[in-house]
């Protein structure tokens, strides 16, 4: 993985992460035209799946399900677009960006309002070693993992197990701990009334299809098509931050800008993966001005070669990340079980 660093010579950009932030603000400003064009081109390509596959269901059963497991793709560029309305960045009007957010909340199984807040969270700490557990994958120091006993070690194991985190971590996340204001349980009115608002209008949407589809209609449409955004949803965030160089910190060494243009990759992809995630793989610039919409990140790029060029990871190089688990502070990277045990006698 590609890790330039960000000292950037003659016209290529500033020398620091806080002065980038003032660079980035004129990319900022959302077209309200152009949002509303990548709403639709979204939005009415997901339902057309949607009613081919409802459709199909009468041809076959496996045409049925293809469908449903391409529209999962179209579900990670709903989610996609609903991230950048809690940032601000899709439209200038702050209520008009929520609203959209909260109907897209729906679709993706996820209450706009506690998710806006934890995902806020989320940046304000990202890499914070000290600030851990709201938004982020549990990862452990390779001192915190030696402190653990037997039991302890092995359920951090089975918590980092690809089997666990990509299979059963995004349908717990999605169906299961989306229902309630996790994290805000004690935070006010508002994050209850945006899960209980929209568990409501989830199992009224499940409700008549199973009325008017049956039970094939649950297994067969919506089932696959939300845990495959699920799944694809996860796997991106994790690879955005989850990778051999990452960057973690104390508190006391801990800086904002650092944080966020380190610890996020850029996450290469093909152009029409790129498209379907809505650029959400160019991470360190996003992590660095949120405001930004996706749409003008590519801009960004375009403009300053030196972010085009960082944090560079593959899909191949993406897959060695599952193996990372333990952060080495010493070293300042991840490393894997093995790596650990032989570097500090992990057991």
């Amino acid at each position: 993985m590609n890790q330039q660093t960000l000292a950037a010579p003659e016209n290529r950009g500033p020398e620091t992460a806080r002065e980038w932030i003032q660079l980035l603000a004129r990319y900022r400003d959302p077209s309200a035209l152009r949002s509303s064009f990548e709403l639709g081109v979204t939005l009415v390509p997901f339902f057309l799946i949607f009613a081919a596959a409802w459709w199909s269901m009468s041809v076959s059963y496996w045409l049925t399900l293809a469908l449903s497991i391409a529209n999962g793709l179209f579900l990670v560029r709903i989610f996609a677009i609903q991230h950048d309305c809690g940032h601000r960045a899709f439209f200038r009007r702050k209520g008009v960006g929520d609203w959209i957010g909260r109907g897209l909340g729906i679709l993706t199984l996820t209450p706009y309002d506690v998710w806006r807040r934890t995902h806020s969270l989320h940046h304000a700490t990202s890499g914070n070693l000290d600030r851990r557990g709201i938004g982020d994958v549990q990862t452990l120091t390779v001192e915190e993992y030696r402190a653990r006993g037997p039991w302890g070690r092995l359920a951090y194991r089975i918590y980092r197990n690809p089997i666990v985190l990509f299979g059963i971590g995004p349908i717990y996340l999605f169906y299961i701990q989306n229902r309630l204001p996790v994290g805000l349980m004690r935070a006010g009115w508002l994050y209850w009334t945006s899960s209980m608002a929209t568990n409501a209008v989830i199992a009224a949407m499940v409700g008549l299809m199973f009325w008017f589809g049956g039970i094939a209609a649950l297994l067969l449409i919506f089932l696959p098509t939300t845990v495959v955004g699920a799944v694809i949803g996860l796997w991106l965030f994790y690879v955005q931050h989850q990778f051999e160089q990452t960057f973690w910190e104390t508190e006391e060494n801990w800086q904002l800008h650092d944080a966020a243009l380190r610890g996020s990759s850029h996450y290469v992809l093909p152009t029409i993966l790129q498209w379907l995630t809505a650029n959400i793989g160019i991470h360190h610039v996003h992590h660095l001005y949120s405001r930004i919409p996706f749409y003008r990140l590519t801009e960004v790029l375009q403009d300053y070669p030196v972010l085009r060029d960082s944090q560079r990871m593959t899909i191949r190089q993406s897959l060695s990340c599952v193996r990372l688990q333990l952060w080495d502070e010493h070293n300042h990277r991840l490393l894997t079980q093995a790596e650990a045990r032989v570097r500090e006698g992990c057991g």
